[in-house]
C-alpha cells in the first residue's frame, strides 16, 4: 500500500475512494507532519534565528510533498482514485502570516536553510487574519479580515510559553511550531508566538477593531492601520511581544545546548529582517543583566550576536519610533536605548548617527548598524547605494560590516511546484540535478538553437497561459484570451513601483486603438496588488486600473485588441497561476528606489521575459542575460538621484511638453472614467501626477512606451523569443535562494 492508502486506512477506516476530498487533505496533513517530524534534528552548536514580521509561506501541502520526495506517489495514488492534488490542494487555505516581498523572501530562505542542513529556525508571530482579505466594490478596494487557522492545520501548540511584560500589562505568550522542511534535507521550523486571549470577535465592520485592548488584539493582523497613533502604538506592542519572545527562546536555548551566556555570540547569531525586529537588541541586553551580566559586557555580546540586513532605500520606511509611544508600551527598555544613544554620541559627536533624534525619536536602523556586526544590502545596486548614499555616514565608520547578499528565490515551489511541465521538459533536457544545485539550469544553453526544444517550450507557455485563463474564469469570473500577450505586473501596490505608468501606458493604448492603430496581436494587462489600508493615492492607483478594466471590457472597439485585469487577493497561489503564464513581466521601479525586487526572479525562472529600469537586481539579472533578452528603459539611478539632489524635476513640464502624456492624465478625470469611477480618487491622482509625482513617471513614460512597442513586435518571431525564453531560464540559477543562504552562512552567520 502507498503512504496515503496507509494514512487514510489508520484514520478513516477505508481507501482514499470511499473518503471526502477534506478527509484526504486531513490524512495528508497528518502524513506530512509524521515524514516530516522524522527529519528534525539536533545538530550544530550554534544556531541562526531568523527574526521576521513577515514569512509568506503560501500553501505547503504540495511543496511539502515535494521537497519530502513523496509527491508523485501521493499523485499516482489519488488518480487510481479518480483524484488530483489539484482539487485537494483547493482545500488548503493559504496562512495570512505576510504580504509582499520581503515576507516571501523570509519564506524562500527558511526552505533553503533546511535545504542545506543548517541549523536555523524562524521566528515571528501568528497572526489571525494577516494583512486583510482585498475585494473589491464599486472599483474600490475594500478591507476584510482573512482568517486561515482551522482545527486541522500546519501549526502545532508547543509547551513554551513566556510572561512578556509591557508597560502596565502583562500577557503570557504561547509558541506554534510550522515545519520548514528542507528538500531532501533537514527539517527546521517556524516559531510563531500568539497569545490566547486574542479576540477576534473584535473585528467590526471591515477590519476596524478596538486597537487600545492589546489583551485581545496582539496577533489578530500584521501591520495595524497606522494613519492613528493608537494603530501605531500596536505595532509597537506587537514587534516588543515577537522580540521579547525571541530573545527568551534564544537564552532558553543556548543554555539547553552548553552556552554559559558569556559566550552567546558561539550559540546564536540572530538576522534582523528589517527594522520590525530591531527591539531584540535592548531586550536581549536587557535579560543577560537580569541574568547577573553587567551592561558594558552585555553590549558587547548582543553586538557580536546580532545582524541587520536593510530592504529598502526609502528613508520613511526605516522605522522611528517616538520616544513616548515606548514609554507607554515597553519603559523597561529605554535606560538600556537611552545608554545605548549616549555611548554612540559621546563616540561620534554626529547626530545624523544618533538613535534618538533632535524630536525624540528612537531610529531602529541606528540601533541595528551599531549594535550588530554586519549590515547587508539585498542586491549589488542597492548596497552601493546605502554605502555611498542612503547609509553613507555609517559606512564611513564601519565599512567592516557593510556586504551584499544578492536576494533569491526556491526555485522548488517556484518551479518544481507550480510549474511541473516546464520542470518535466528541464529534467527530460538536462537531468534532475538543478533540483538541487541550480546554476545546473546553464546546461539549458546548449539547446539555445535547437528548434524541436524551443517549440516544446512555446507549447509549455501556452498550456500555462490556457490554464490561467481557466483559472480566473472559474475562480473570479474573468475572461482573458489566452492568445494575447499576457504582460503581467504582480507585487506590492506603491508608488515607487509605478503601476501608475502601466495604467498610463494602457490609456494611451486604448486612444491608439480607437484611433485605428491596432496592435498586431492583442494584449492582455494584468495586475495583483494590495494597498495598504492607509496608503491612499496608491488605492487610487487601483481605482484607476479598476475603472480602466471596466471600460475596456465595454467597449467593443477596444476589447478585441486589449484587456486589463486586476486579480483580487493577490497572494502566494494566485502569484503560482500567474507567474508561469506571464510572457512579460514588468519590473518599473524608479531605478534607485527597489532594493531589489523577487518576482523578477521568479518570472525569470519560468521563462517570461522582463522589462525593467536598471534598479534592484533587475541590475544582476542584465549582466546574466545579456542585452537581446531583457529589456531595460528609463533614466539610471545615478540620473534619478540628482534629481532629487537639485530638486529639478518638475511633473507639469513633461504634461506640457508631450501630448500623450497630457492626454492620458487628463483621461483620468475625463467623463468616461468618471461615469465608473469616485470623483474624489481620480481627481487626487490627477493632481498628484501634475503637481508632485515624487516617483518620476512622466520622466521615463515617453522611453517605457517605446519599449513596449519594441517587445511587441519582437514577440511576433515565435522561434526568437523562444530562445529568449530559455537564455532567461538558464541563467536563472544565481538567482536560487540557496545560493543567498550558502553566502550569508560563510560570510555572516558562520554555522558549523
Amino acid at each position: 500500500m502507498d503512504a496515503l492508502e496507509i494514512k487514510v486506512k489508520d484514520t478513516f477506516g477505508t481507501d482514499p475512494g470511499h473518503v471526502t476530498n477534506e478527509q484526504i487533505y486531513v490524512a495528508l496533513l497528518e502524513l506530512v507532519k509524521e515524514e516530516a517530524e522524522k527529519k528534525v534534528t539536533t545538530e550544530g552548536k550554534k544556531k541562526l534565528y531568523y527574526i521576521s514580521a513577515e514569512f509568506l509561506i503560501g500553501k505547503l501541502l504540495s511543496n511539502n510533498l515535494i521537497n519530502l520526495g513523496l509527491y508523485d506517489e501521493v499523485e499516482a495514488c489519488l488518480q487510481k482514485y479518480g483524484k488530483t492534488m489539484a482539487e485537494i490542494e483547493t482545500i488548503e487555505p493559504e496562512p495570512s502570516l505576510g504580504n509582499g516581498g520581503l515576507g516571501r523572501l523570509a519564506a524562500c530562505f527558511l526552505d533553503s536553510i533546511a535545504t542545506l542542513g543548517l541549523n536555523g529556525d524562524g521566528v515571528g508571530l501568528n497572526y489571525h487574519f494577516g494583512l486583510f482579505k482585498q475585494v473589491f466594490e464599486n472599483n474600490l478596494q475594500q478591507e476584510t479580515p482573512n482568517p486561515w487557522i482551522e482545527n486541522k492545520n500546519w501549526l502545532t501548540k508547543t509547551k513554551r510559553t513566556y510572561d512578556i511584560e509591557f508597560g502596565g500589562l502583562t500577557l503570557t505568550s504561547c509558541m506554534y511550531d510550522i515545519d520548514v522542511v528542507g528538500y531532501m534535507g533537514r527539517t527546521t521550523k517556524l516559531h510563531l508566538f500568539d497569545i490566547d486571549s486574542v479576540d477576534e470577535s473584535l473585528v467590526k465592520e471591515g477590519i476596524d477593531f478596538d486597537k487600545t485592548d492589546i489583551a485581545k488584539n496582539l496577533t489578530l493582523f500584521l501591520y495595524p492601520d497606522d494613519s492613528d497613533e493608537d494603530g501605531r502604538i500596536l505595532r509597537v506592542y506587537q514587534q516588543y511581544f515577537m522580540v521579547s519572545n525571541a530573545a527568551h527562546l534564544i537564552l532558553d536555548e543556548a543554555l539547553e545546548r552548553g552556552s554559559n551566556l558569556h559566550d552567546l555570540a558561539d550559540y546564536a547569531t540572530i538576522q534582523i529582517n528589517d527594522t520590525h525586529p530591531s527591539m531584540v537588541i535592548p531586550e536581549l541586553i536587557r535579560l543577560l543583566m537580569q541574568k547577573g551580566i553587567r551592561m558594558e559586557e552585555a553590549i558587547e555580546i548582543v553586538t557580536k550576536t546580532c545582524a541587520y540586513t536593510n530592504h529598502t532605500i526609502l528613508a520613511e520606511a526605516l522605522e522611528k519610533w517616538p520616544i513616548h509611544y515606548l514609554q507607554k508600551a515597553v519603559p523597561q527598555l529605554l535606560p538600556i536605548i537611552y545608554e545605548l544613544n549616549n555611548k554612540v554620541n559621546d563616540t561620534f559627536h554626529d547626530p545624523s548617527v544618533a538613535i534618538i533624534d533632535a524630536e525624540d525619536r528612537v531610529h531602529m536602523a541606528h540601533m541595528d548598524i551599531h549594535y550588530g556586526y554586519s549590515v547587508n544590502g539585498v542586491a549589488y545596486l542597492h548596497t552601493e547605494i546605502l554605502k555611498n548614499s542612503e547609509l553613507n555616514n555609517f559606512y564611513k565608520i564601519y565599512p567592516e560590516k557593510f556586504n551584499n547578499k544578492t536576494n533569491g528565490i526556491t526555485f522548488r515551489r517556484w518551479l518544481l511546484h507550480c510549474n511541473h511541465p516546464l520542470a518535466d521538459l528541464l529534467t527530460e533536457l538536462i537531468g534532475d540535478g538543478y533540483k538541487k544545485d541550480a546554476t545546473e539550469l546553464e546546461k539549458l544553453s546548449a539547446y539555445a538553437d535547437d528548434t524541436a526544444v524551443l517549440e516544446k517550450l512555446l507549447a509549455v507557455k501556452q498550456g500555462k497561459k490556457e490554464e490561467l485563463a481557466s483559472y480566473l474564469k472559474q475562480t473570479q469570473n474573468i475572461a482573458i484570451n489566452p492568445d494575447s500577450v499576457f504582460d503581467i505586473q504582480i507585487k506590492r501596490l506603491h508608488e515607487y513601483k509605478r503601476q501608475q505608468m502601466n495604467a498610463l501606458y494602457v490609456i494611451d493604448k486604448y486612444f491608439e486603438i480607437k484611433e485605428g492603430k491596432l496592435p498586431k496581436r492583442p494584449i492582455t494587462v494584468i495586475f495583483g496588488a494590495k494597498a495598504a489600508p492607509a496608503y491612499v493615492i496608491a488605492k487610487d492607483i487601483i481605482h484607476v486600473i479598476l475603472c480602466l478594466q471596466e471600460i475596456i471590457a465595454n467597449d467593443p472597439e477596444v476589447s478585441p485588441y486589449l484587456s486589463v485585469v486586476m486579480v483580487e487577493n493577490y497572494n502566494v497561489t494566485l502569484a503560482e497561476k500567474l507567474i508561469p503564464a506571464a510572457d512579460i513581466h514588468e519590473q518599473i521601479s524608479l531605478a534607485s528606489k527597489e532594493a531589489s525586487g523577487t518576482s523578477n526572479m521568479k518570472f525569470m525562472l519560468n521563462g517570461a521575459i522582463a522589462i525593467g529600469t536598471e534598479d534592484g537586481a533587475n541590475v544582476e539579472m542584465h549582466e546574466f542575460v545579456g542585452d537581446n533578452n531583457i529589456y531595460i528603459f528609463g533614466e539610471s539611478s545615478d540620473e534619478v538621484i540628482a534629481h532629487y539632489e537639485k530638486a529639478d524635476y518638475v511633473s507639469r513640464d513633461y504634461y506640457e511638453k508631450d501630448p500623450a502624456i497630457k492626454r492620458a492624465i487628463d483621461f483620468l478625470i475625463s467623463d468616461t472614467m468618471l461615469a465608473v469611477g469616485q470623483k474624489e480618487n481620480l481627481e487626487r491622482l490627477y493632481h498628484e501626477l501634475l503637481n508632485k509625482d515624487w516617483f518620476m513617471t512622466l520622466p521615463d513614460f515617453e522611453d517605457y512606451k517605446a519599449t513596449k512597442e519594441r517587445i511587441y513586435a519582437d514577440y511576433e518571431d515565435r522561434m526568437t523569443w523562444a530562445k529568449k525564453m530559455l537564455i532567461n531560464i538558464s541563467k536563472a540559477g544565481f538567482f536560487s535562494s540557496d545560493r543567498t543562504i550558502a553566502q550569508y552562512n560563510e560570510d555572516i552567520w558562520h554555522l558549523s
